[in-house]
């Protein structure tokens, strides 16, 4: 498996990221339709497309990137967390909420330059409890990695030896 260039010579605490489609423009539309206009069915589609193009991860259990509390509340749901439960059911996987957010970002990740996000999202993210040794961690849009990083820290501070990221777009530059 070879590295992307954002990834090439840095330290990662993820073993590997793979999305099911390219966020492009008809992407986003739908992403943004799902998380913030209330399309809560998309998540259904978009778990039923990525077991359809990504291989079952080899792992104990599923996480997912927990949601900030003020966009939940706006929102009214996790967008992360259903799509995790979704793949859990359709991949036969347990899913469990093993990170929790430790504090708010400062801004939102749109916008910002890569070293913006990594630091906008250090330290964002905690162990909720013990992490199984190989977790899957699913976010909706995989951008620079910078969030999958952070969460992904702190599953390995949580006892996680391997984790995978499957998200269901991959942002391309």
């Amino acid at each position: 498996m070879q590295r992307c260039a954002e990834c090439a010579g840095r330290r990662i605490a993820f073993a590997s990221a793979r999305a099911a489609i390219l966020y492009d423009e008809r992407a986003r539309r739908i992403v943004t339709a799902w998380k913030e206009r209330g399309q809560r069915r998309l998540a259904r589609e978009a778990a039923a497309l990525m077991v359809d193009v990504l291989a079952r991860p080899d792992v104990a259990a599923i996480a997912f990137v927990p949601s900030d509390g003020e966009r939940t509340l706006s929102r009214g749901y996790r967008p992360a967390e259903a799509l995790a439960l979704r793949l859990g059911r359709l991949w036969e996987l347990p899913v469990e909420s093993l990170v929790r957010r430790s504090r708010r970002v400062e801004r939102r990740q749109r916008g910002l330059g890569l070293k913006e996000r990594r630091r906008n999202v250090a330290g964002a993210f905690a162990p909720a409890r013990a992490s199984p040794a190989s977790v899957c961690l699913v976010d909706d849009v995989y951008t620079s990695g910078a969030t999958a990083a952070a969460a992904a820290a702190a599953l390995r501070k949580g006892g996680a030896r391997r984790v995978e990221v499957v998200t269901l777009a991959r942002a391309v530059r």
